[in-house]
């Protein structure tokens, strides 16, 4: 029987994929409406990557990451929350194998129009 050897070389992750992994986790859990505009100052946009109410910083192999969100009217805000960040946590962790720094959730707004 042979050993596999692993070939030299690295995988990168362009920012824009964490942006969608934490997005498309975010929006699945129970109790979020959509995600908000998101961050008002143009210093912390410059500073990290930032799309559609997700901003991203990646410094050592480690994400820090800002969600806006808008909530439904009926959601339990700090659960709702907590929710978030463990699977925005779990999905980045198992889907591109890095560490996370922090992950904060901004409530920007409810959503009064919500069925659900």
């Amino acid at each position: 029987m042979e050993d596999y050897v692993s070939p030299a070389g690295k995988t990168t992750i362009d920012p824009g994929v964490l942006i969608q992994i934490a997005r498309l986790a975010a929006l699945s859990v129970n109790g979020v409406s959509k995600m908000a505009s998101g961050p008002r100052s143009l210093d912390s946009v410059l500073k990290k990557k930032y799309s559609g109410g997700v901003l991203i910083d990646v410094e050592n192999n480690t994400v820090y990451a800002d969600l806006y969100l808008v909530m439904k009217n009926d959601a339990d805000i700090y659960k709702t929350s907590q929710a978030v960040q463990k699977k925005v946590d779990r999905a980045i962790t198992e889907m591109v194998g890095m560490d996370i720094g922090h992950i904060n959730i901004h409530i920007e707004e409810i959503d009064y129009q919500s069925n659900n």
